[in-house]
């Protein structure tokens, strides 16, 4: 499979490293499922995306520093461009960042969250799903790291997993796009590091607790088989 890898962010310098890049992350992620793919790398922050639509099976969004309502250029271009997908229903999974865009391009809301940063391990409950996932689970748990949060859905959108923290934590957007606010590219190693980066700024409590959740076991190999379900890609290897 094609696929293109729309990079909105670099892992901070000083760990790069120990972890790679994002789009390293992305990569092993979907090696572990077994398929075969070939990626290609866009940076959006320089203005590079794809030009031919059809040359990719689907794209897939790294996560980002970023605020989806930043007025800046590069944002701008990329919430037109998943429009453009979208017009030609082109497959897009959204991780975080990419998530949050999601929701601009469909006249959606995002907004920095009152309930302040989720970190560590979020644990959501499964609440719709869809006939492709036909692997199912009570709750999905995935690494996180957000202030921002969808705060407005279209009525379109279906919503898959929700908590009282983050309601809007995984959605079906339509038939080809799917997102979720989580990291299931991060490793547990990579998620304590960047609790610990921001200690200065979130208070000691939530580190504590987010340092403490990270005992339990992602469940990032289930999403990528939801991913390749939901791509209609789940049994042809």
């Amino acid at each position: 499979m094609n696929v293109a890898i729309l990079q909105c962010d670099d892992v901070p310098e000083k760990r790069q490293p120990q972890f790679g890049h994002y789009r390293d992350m992305i990569r092993q992620m979907f090696v572990l499922s077994g398929h075969s793919f070939a990626f290609t790398d866009f940076d959006c922050r320089q203005g590079d995306f794809p030009e031919d639509l059809d040359s990719y099976d689907f794209y897939i969004t790294t996560g980002s520093t970023a605020g989806v309502y930043e007025d800046k250029p590069w944002i701008r271009q990329l919430i037109h461009f998943v429009r453009q997908l979208d017009r030609r229903k082109k497959k897009l999974i959204g991780i975080c960042f990419g998530h949050q865009v999601m929701a601009m391009a469909c006249h959606g809301m995002v907004e920095k969250s009152d309930r302040g940063w989720g970190i560590g391990l979020a644990a959501n409950r499964i609440v719709a799903t869809p006939d492709w996932m036909r692997e199912r689970k009570p709750e999905l748990h995935i690494l996180v790291s957000h202030q921002d949060q969808i705060t407005t859905l279209p009525k379109t959108a279906l919503v898959i997993a929700e908590s009282e923290f983050c309601p809007y934590f995984m959605v079906q957007w339509n038939d080809h796009f799917l997102s979720v606010q989580g990291h299931p590219e991060w490793t547990t190693a990579y998620a304590r590091c960047r609790i610990n980066d921001r200690r200065a700024i979130i208070n000691p409590e939530r580190i504590e607790a987010a340092l403490t959740s990270l005992a339990i076991q992602p469940d990032s190999r289930l999403f990528v088989r939801w991913v390749m379900a939901f791509l209609g890609r789940s049994d042809d290897g």
